[in-house]
């Protein structure tokens, strides 16, 4: 068994008192002090999580966004320099590698952060795909008339070079309503532009801590405004200890993932190896609207036109009374006296913010319109759960 790794704040978590779990390989906070307190400190205030396990990829050269249009699901090409999208990285069936977010740093340059459990997993699709992916129309026109309209080149060289820099970096999310105060109050954070104030949602401004580069994206994973910083590890501990003191007299706590998973599954968010396999096609996880089709070619387009996903299980919200909550696993029915079940908990939880259980789960499409009353087997009692909208929270904006 190889011993999971720690991030550049490990020695901070452990003199908060943090307790870890081994998360995507990684030994991570699951919760400081509870995981209430975490979870509602981050709806009511803000919190302070190390997501330094999350897998950093840059992808550069003349035909970076021509590479990326062929290696993920999403049409990367138009994003403007300063934005972020959400995409996915497809196997040829279809099938679901990773969900990935891309930033475009500059016309040539872009940075992808995958998750941390299938970071091997999206370095090998990327490289696989840098040896065939299209080249882009000034490479063609270069070679004069009569060129087919894709070129498959040989070598990484010729489309784009793919560096992971997971290694060398660390990522700091605080998430919640006073974030952006908690941010812009922080010593050493200076030269920030667009200032905070004026960056939209899914975009991402360019500052410095110390002296040392800051990247700071305003996106996050828990339904509420946050910020993800990313710093040279070096810089890491210095920063988390900036912000700890920066929004402590605004209600910042540090939060662990224990609350994260809670926050995200109120806010309807996939989790890779819940809602997200490679046995699931986008459609079923409510994700068909990600998927560019119109684009010439991208992996997994072949494999998309095959599947008859008709009656294909999808993905829908489950909201319950009482505090009995359906956890990941658990079997769905569609009476209370049925025999056989008819689709499986993703994720569940008891709702720190709605005070009544909810979860995600696969059913049959005949049974997944909002409204529509199906059973939860928990423990052997049939707990009744109503077909529901996702997500189950939307913050005030």
């Amino acid at each position: 068994m190889t011993e999971p790794r720690t991030t550049a704040l490990h020695d901070r978590h452990e003199a908060l008192g943090a307790s870890f779990t081994d998360f995507g390989g990684w030994l991570m906070p699951v919760r400081y002090s509870s995981d209430l307190a975490e979870h509602h400190a981050v709806r009511t205030g803000a919190g302070l999580f190390d997501i330094s396990h999350m897998a950093e990829f840059l992808v550069t050269g003349p035909d970076a966004a021509a590479f990326l249009d062929y290696a993920l699901a999403g049409a990367i090409s138009p994003m403007r320099v300063g934005k972020a999208k959400y995409s996915l990285v497809l196997a040829e069936s279809g099938g679901i590698v990773d969900d990935v977010i891309v930033y475009r740093i500059a016309d040539d340059r872009f940075l992808v952060i995958a998750n941390a459990g299938n970071r091997d997993a999206v370095a090998t699709a990327f490289a696989e795909r840098a040896q065939r992916a299209p080249v882009a129309a000034s490479f063609l026109a270069e070679r004069g008339a009569g060129v087919e309209s894709f070129i498959y080149i040989e070598g990484v060289s010729g489309v784009a070079t793919v560096e992971d820099l997971t290694d060398q970096l660390s990522l700091i999310a605080v998430q919640g309503p006073v974030a952006r105060a908690v941010v812009e109050a922080t010593a050493g954070v200076a030269d920030v532009v667009p200032a905070l104030a004026d960056l939209g949602y899914y975009a991402w401004s360019a500052g410095t801590f110390d002296g040392e580069p800051l990247f700071i994206a305003r996106t996050g994973y828990t339904g509420e405004d946050g910020f993800e910083l990313l710093v040279p590890n070096r810089a890491a501990p210095a920063l988390w200890d900036a912000l700890l003191a920066a929004g402590e007299p605004l209600g910042l706590v540090p939060a662990g993932l224990a609350a994260r998973d809670t926050l995200r599954l109120e806010a309807g968010m996939p989790l890779y190896g819940h809602e997200l396999s490679l046995g699931i096609v986008p459609a079923q996880a409510g994700l068909g609207r990600v998927v560019a089709a119109d684009k010439d070619d991208f992996v997994g387009k072949s494999g998309l036109a095959a599947v008859v996903a008709s009656d294909a299980p999808v993905l829908v919200g489950l909201a319950g009374e009482g505090r009995r909550a359906g956890r990941a696993g658990y079997a769905v029915f569609d009476g209370a006296d049925a025999a056989t079940p008819v689709g499986e908990i993703t994720s569940g939880a008891l709702s720190p913010t709605l005070g009544h259980p909810i979860a995600m789960a696969f059913v049959p499409p005949a049974v997944s319109a909002a409204g529509t009353e199906l059973f939860i087997d928990v423990r052997g009692t049939r707990i009744p759960a109503t077909v529901t909208d996702l997500p189950f929270y939307r913050r005030n904006k």
